[in-house]
């Protein structure tokens, strides 16, 4: 097959930005560029890795990437890798213990949100009021509403602990990008269901916004299988643009590309 590339872009790869439309928008940051991936659905491109990685946070040169970008000195003291942004309940910064208060401050002790998402099945889950939509559309949920609203990330992270008995705080990204969504669900109901899990000092939190968000994706047609791709074990990914869902590309051939797995990568994209 000859393919006759119109466009190149080469830089370090970062998580693609998004927009809340109808589908979403998408662009991705390549370097000093941001491509907006929309417009290649349905076309032929081409990455190729050049075997260098840069730390997202310090911008040296590492080995291997942690934690989706980091090297590993900056994995195990920055304050963008801290316990507290997997686990909400162990944050201390209310408590003015932090790897960084200064980032704290306005990462921790900010307005949390605690929220159900539907994805590949019904989620519970906590992010701070600045990343909404952004963090329900990097999920992949096709529906969310919001449920708690927190002071901070520490009170929200012990609503989720405790609804975590009753309802799972994963996604498996499988069955989010073959779409199999659940069927008869309706979010206002399940909401007042894990509402009434809740303590009466926990439960004062509840969120009065019922509004359910409805987030559709550019896909041209779900796969009936995946598989994931890494640069980790290709040096060149290419493929027909399929759709985007997530943080993932999706090809013509079932073959799918986590970009927020490969922050800091140096890539070049043909077009």
């Amino acid at each position: 097959m000859l393919v006759i590339f119109d466009m190149n872009y080469s830089g370090t790869l970062l998580k693609m930005e998004t927009k809340l439309k109808n589908p979403v928008e998408y662009d991705m940051p390549i370097g000093d560029e941001l491509v907006f991936m929309n417009h290649l659905i349905e076309k032929y491109i081409v990455f190729k890795w050049v075997k260098e990685i840069y730390c997202v946070c310090c911008g040296r040169k590492t080995n291997k990437s942690f934690a989706q970008g980091f090297c590993y000195p900056c994995f195990i003291s920055a304050p963008e890798t801290s316990e507290c942004i997997l686990r909400p309940e162990l944050c201390e910064a209310q408590r003015g213990i932090a790897r960084d208060m200064e980032w704290a401050e306005y990462h921790c002790l900010q307005d949390h949100f605690v929220y159900l998402a539907i994805s590949s099945g019904v989620k519970v889950g906590v992010t701070r009021s600045a990343q909404i939509p952004t963090r329900w559309i990097d999920q992949g949920a096709y529906q969310a509403i919001k449920l708690a609203k927190t002071p901070n990330r520490y009170i929200a992270g012990l609503i989720e602990v405790t609804l975590k008995e009753y309802i799972s705080d994963r996604t498996q990204w499988q069955r989010m990008l073959k779409n199999q969504l659940v069927e008869g669900l309706d979010l206002l109901d399940k909401k007042k269901e894990m509402l009434g899990h809740l303590s009466d000092d926990l439960r004062k939190y509840e969120c009065n916004d019922n509004n359910i968000t409805e987030i559709t994706y550019p896909v041209e047609e779900y796969p009936e299988k995946v598989k994931s791709l890494s640069f980790d074990k290709l040096d060149e990914i290419s493929g027909r643009l399929w759709g985007i869902k997530g943080q993932y590309l999706m090809f013509d051939d079932g073959t799918v590309l986590n970009i927020r797995k490969h922050n800091g990568y140096l890539v070049s994209l043909e077009v």
